[in-house]
Formats: structure tokens, sequence, C-alpha cells
């Protein structure tokens, strides 16, 4: 749907309209599925559990996006990231501009664990759906890396933000944490990066969510250069944080 060619007051009302249906059916679409993942992660257990949790993910944040295209809030450019379905074990380290891009990667990856926070393991919404689907929490410190190369090892993939948390100050990134070197070292498994592109600040690092972005808007991702397995992860982390001041759009370091 396009409601370009609509006089700006409707287009605006219909922008307002389409911004809380797309935040309501995504909620709404959380709370069926967890009335289903509740009772499912005490009968499933270990890896069948875990690929139909990972597999709802998938296909749903697929068809949430799809829906977002059709209601004409944003445009997609996911191709990219299909090409690491079979690639095998490996870190998934995208930059971190809003909270759509972790949904995005989902998307397209059929078996790739995310490391969260633990207040969203915790949550009502997304809880039961992350557990059931082997989604990694962030509070256990040892125990989370652990579990992270566990994972690895195991032939998974595994979607870990370089920054921690979404990017404060844009365009400049956060400064970046030793996790995923350090995580690419004890499980040895090479760095896939994927920069995210987008012109808008939708959802990012104190976006209000209610606040109506122009729309549509576009989000692209592209493939960035894969790092084989650390030897020493300090050192690993600075070259990562190096590479993607590079390739960003505007960000300081951009030749």
């Amino acid at each position: 749907m396009n409601p370009s060619h609509l006089p700006r007051f409707l287009r605006h009302l219909y922008e307002r309209f389409a911004l809380l249906l797309g935040l309501g059916g995504l909620g709404i679409g959380c709370l069926i599925w967890t009335a289903f993942a509740l009772p499912l992660g005490f009968v499933l257990r270990g890896r069948r559990g875990v690929l139909i949790g990972r597999g709802v993910a998938e296909y749903g944040f697929r068809f949430y996006l799809w829906c977002l295209h059709w209601i004409g809030v944003a445009r997609f450019d996911l191709s990219a990231l299909d090409r690491l379905r079979d690639e095998g074990a490996m870190i998934i380290a995208p930059n971190h501009p809003g909270l759509l891009d972790a949904l995005m990667v989902i998307s397209r990856l059929p078996d790739v664990a995310c490391v969260l926070k633990a207040s969203l393991l915790d949550n009502p919404l997304w809880g039961a759906g992350s557990r059931l689907a082997g989604y990694i929490r962030n509070d256990w410190f040892v125990g989370s890396i652990n579990l992270a190369v566990e994972e690895l090892r195991s032939g998974g993939q595994l979607l870990l933000f370089p920054e921690g948390t979404r990017t404060e100050a844009p365009p400049r990134l956060n400064a970046f944490r030793a996790g995923v070197a350090y995580v690419a070292h004890r499980a040895g498994v090479p760095i896939q990066t994927v920069i995210i592109e987008a012109d808008t600040a939708f959802l990012g690092k104190g976006w209000p969510i209610l606040r109506r972005p122009d729309m549509p808007m576009h989000f692209r991702i592209r493939l960035g250069q894969r790092f084989e397995a650390p030897a020493d992860p300090v050192a690993a982390t600075r070259e990562l944080e190096a590479y993607f001041a590079t390739q960003l759009p505007h960000s300081p370091g951009k030749a």
C-alpha cells in the first residue's frame, strides 16, 4: 500500500494508524505465540523444542515484516542474509541502530540463537517464545559465555551485537565490547559482520515508541567482512570496531 498520493493531512493520519497497527500487531502476535510456547516449553525438551521455537520466530517475524511492507510502514532489503543459511557455525555480528535489528536477522535464518537482555527473557510478551527457541540470557556471565560456546560448537549460529546495546549517539558507534571476539576465540568460529543501513532513527535509543517516523522507512542489510576466529580477543575487538567505522554511512572514520 502506498499512501503517498493522499493529501498531507490524510497521509499523516494514515501513517499514525499504520504505526499503531504495526506495533499492536507485533504485541498481539507475540501474546498468541506465548499462549502456545509456554506449555510447549514444558512438553518439548532439547533440540526438538529449540527447532520449533526458532522456526516459529523465523517465519513469524518474516510475516510481520511483510505486513509492515504491505501497509506502507517500511521497505526491507534483507536477501543478503540468505547466503548465511547453510554456512555453518559462526557469530553474526551486526551494528545495532534500532529495535527491529534482531527481528530482521532472525526472519532470514533458520537456526540462529540470540544473546538477549535478561529482562526480555523474563518479559511475559517475549520470554516463553525466547526460552523455547533456546535464546541465551546475558546476565549469567561465565554461564552465558559457556552456553554461547556450546551453541556454536554444536553447529548453530549466534546473533551477538558487538555494541552490546542500541547505538546511543549515531552515527558514532558505541564502544565495542569484547564478548563477540571472546566467544569466537573460545568456540573457534569466524565472525561474520553484518551492516544494517536505514534512512530513519526509528526505535533507536531514545526514540519514543509512539513517535511517527517518515514513511515508508527503508532498511537494508549487507554482509561485511568475515573475520577468522581470533587468537587475541582484545585486538580483534579493536579491529572490528575500526572496520565498522569505515563501513557505515556518515560514520566517523569513513573515508
